[in-house]
């Protein structure tokens, strides 16, 4: 992994025929990002290599209980709702939560050897719609979801990140590991979770093993110790 003032870029060798590398940004803005472009666009290396994807997202943390909670504050303190009062509250309580947050919010790529990645969305047909659900019941289901995250805690890293308005899905999710087989394990097991088996959609999936910087040559060379 490369590290510098702006944050951390990640290389790894993908498994399977959609696409043989697989390259992880993690920068605080667009623009430095689209700088992380210009550059690799500029490489000599560039003259070999042709994209075969992108996403792009930006990470964000679940918040429903916190929401929930800020919102009852304010609803008995008499505070009309969506007034220009309501909004500074909450864009003050949410700088709180941004402090408190921001090593979750501005993570490092985690080192671990394996690393997953997939977009989903959240179904939003006329039968079922995530998106008309009250929100305690989305709060419930997320929890619940959550619970089986956690069991994994120790085995996978698992980064969300939000692509509504920025790429075809609405969420990517990266997941790190030691072992891919982990990978199988902790997805499988939560389709039988509610909020998965009735309203998630999945993307492609692509899973890689990681390349260090220097050992870009042999990579290219077809060598991978």
């Amino acid at each position: 992994m490369e590290k510098n003032a702006k944050g951390q870029s990640g290389l790894f060798s993908l498994i399977g025929h959609k696409g043989d590398v697989m390259l992880i940004h993690f920068r605080e803005t667009f623009a430095d990002l689209n700088q992380v472009e210009l550059k690799l666009a500029n490489l000599r290396l560039s003259d070999y290599l042709e994209p075969t994807t992108s996403y792009l997202s930006i990470i964000e943390l679940g918040l429903y209980e916190s929401s929930m909670k800020i919102y009852k504050e304010l609803t008995d303190q008499g505070i009309e709702l969506y007034s220009d009062q309501w909004k500074a509250e909450i864009e003050c309580k949410l700088n709180r939560h941004r402090e408190a947050m921001r090593p979750r919010l501005y993570p490092e790529i985690p080192p671990h050897k394996y690393a997953c990645f997939y977009p989903m969305d959240r179904r939003r047909g006329e039968e079922k719609n995530w998106y008309t659900l009250p929100i305690e019941e989305r709060a419930r289901q997320m929890t619940e979801h959550g619970l089986v995250g956690r069991r994994y805690a120790g085995e996978v890293k698992q980064i969300i990140s939000g692509s509504i308005g920025f790429d075809d899905w609405e969420w990517g999710v990266d997941l790190f590991a030691e072992e891919p087989l982990v990978f199988k394990k902790l997805i499988y097991e939560m389709r039988f979770d509610h909020v998965s088996a009735v309203y998630a959609l999945f993307g492609h999936f692509y899973v890689g093993v990681r390349v260090a910087a220097e050992k870009l040559p042999g990579l290219l060379n077809g060598e991978l110790a």
